[in-house]
């Protein structure tokens, strides 16, 4: 039944800033892109799944699969840009792909929609992401934490969010005071819709970070130096995927030092005790 899972609140956020971006921005997207992530994204679910759950001899329920690839298409539909179609059915697949790769413990460790958007950058001549597409109006802030705090405080990883977003604004506050810039510089840097997205949506999904809230806490800080660095020095803008992107492997040494159970979605959700891939 939706709206009976925290995903399908994602999925509504997500979808809303959709198409919030396409129809206050002036978004210059294509209905044919959009169409193509949310596609490829579930049928490489499906297809993965159903190898898997036929290697284990166990059914996993159909929703399960089109919540998660919709939550990666939507994530790669709002912060991804490609001219081709074939660049964005290339970073769905990857990220969907990357899942069910890049696992431990049946646990994967990279965020399946910053897979796919540095794939895309990599591999593809066309791929780029506009960090500044949402310009810095307060009301997109306040829209995003709503309704991403609403979403962390149902899952219970508001503390890697606090951590990424503290960091960070700590390290680009002492910079600031450094160069002696005026406030009003640093308050660009930081007003930035893709950057909110970021850290209320992708650093905080709980089947790819650390298990321990003191995991997830130096884990955050960790991305939030570290896209200080690839920003300031490198001029990377860019900069937060690449630094999620380089530490997500991370995951699995924190893991094994910071012992914690590991997150599993509602079983009353889904009537049933095995967890999602």
């Amino acid at each position: 039944m939706l709206l009976k899972d925290i995903r399908d609140y994602q999925i509504l956020f997500l979808s809303l800033f959709l198409i919030l971006g396409i129809g206050t921005r002036d978004w210059t997207l294509k209905p044919e892109i959009i169409g193509t992530a949310i596609a490829t994204c579930i049928i490489t679910q499906s297809l993965f799944s159903f190898i898997q759950t036929n290697k284990k001899n166990i059914t996993f329920p159909p929703l399960t699969n089109i919540r998660s690839s919709l939550i990666t298409s939507l994530g790669l539909s709002l912060l991804l840009r490609a001219e081709d179609w074939k660049t964005m059915t290339l970073a769905a697949f990857l990220a969907i792909a990357s899942k069910f790769v890049f696992q431990i413990g049946e646990k994967h460790f990279f965020n399946p929609a910053n897979f796919g958007i540095i794939s895309a950058l990599v591999l593809t001549p066309d791929a780029w992401v506009s960090p500044g597409q949402w310009g810095e109006e307060w009301w997109y802030g306040l829209l995003f934490i709503g309704t991403g705090g609403m979403v962390l405080q149902k899952i219970g990883r508001w503390d890697t969010t606090a951590a990424f977003l503290s960091a960070y604004s700590l390290i680009e506050a002492m910079r600031n005071l450094w160069l002696g810039w005026t406030w009003d510089v640093y308050l660009h840097r930081l007003m930035s819709g893709s950057l909110l997205l970021f850290a209320l949506f992708m650093v905080t999904d709980p089947r790819s970070i650390p298990n321990a809230r003191i995991g997830r806490i130096i884990w955050a800080v960790c991305i939030a130096i570290l896209t200080f660095i690839l920003r300031n020095y490198f001029y990377l803008s860019t900069a937060v995927f690449w630094a999620l992107f380089i530490l997500a492997p991370l995951t699995i040494l924190i893991d094994q030092v910071c012992l914690a159970p590991r997150f599993i979605w509602s079983k009353k959700t889904f009537q049933t005790t095995l967890t999602e891939v």
